[in-house]
């Protein structure tokens, strides 16, 4: 892969890492985080059964941009775009599935927590499209 492919990889693969982490963050879990009680289990079941294929997706697009430009192109913005995207996953991995783990049934202290880890993850996913943005606009 040259490194123009390699950077043009990691710029698509932080987009769609923040469209849809913008997507989980600003509407989905605000209504998980409002749904009653009562229907928690089976909508907390639902949301996780649904999201699981799109995370696998979106996770595995960041590794194959990541392993691109790692391989081919290491400048200060896009190594910047790995180290953010490597934040949101690793946010996921030791913070939310965990939390996603523990919320079989409803505990408002873990949403909230859960609520914080994806800001953090939204945050993360920010930094990776625009440093990768940069690391495409500097190939120019």
């Amino acid at each position: 892969m040259t490194a123009d492919l390699a950077v043009a990889v990691l710029v698509a693969a932080t987009w769609l890492h923040l469209g849809f982490q913008a997507t989980v963050t600003l509407v989905v879990y605000p209504a998980l985080a409002r749904v009653p009680d009562d229907g928690w289990v089976v909508a907390h079941d639902r949301h996780s059964r649904a999201i699981a294929p799109l995370v696998a997706v979106v996770y595995g697009a960041l590794v194959v941009g990541a392993v691109a430009v790692l391989a081919t192109d290491v400048t200060p913005a896009s190594l910047a775009a790995v180290v953010a995207a490597a934040v949101a996953v690793l946010t996921t991995a030791g913070l939310a599935a965990p939390l996603h783990g523990r919320l079989g049934q409803r505990d408002q202290r873990l949403v909230v927590r859960l609520l914080a880890a994806d800001r953090v993850r939204l945050g993360a996913a920010v930094v990776a499209a625009l440093a990768a943005s940069l690391a495409a606009v500097a190939r120019w």
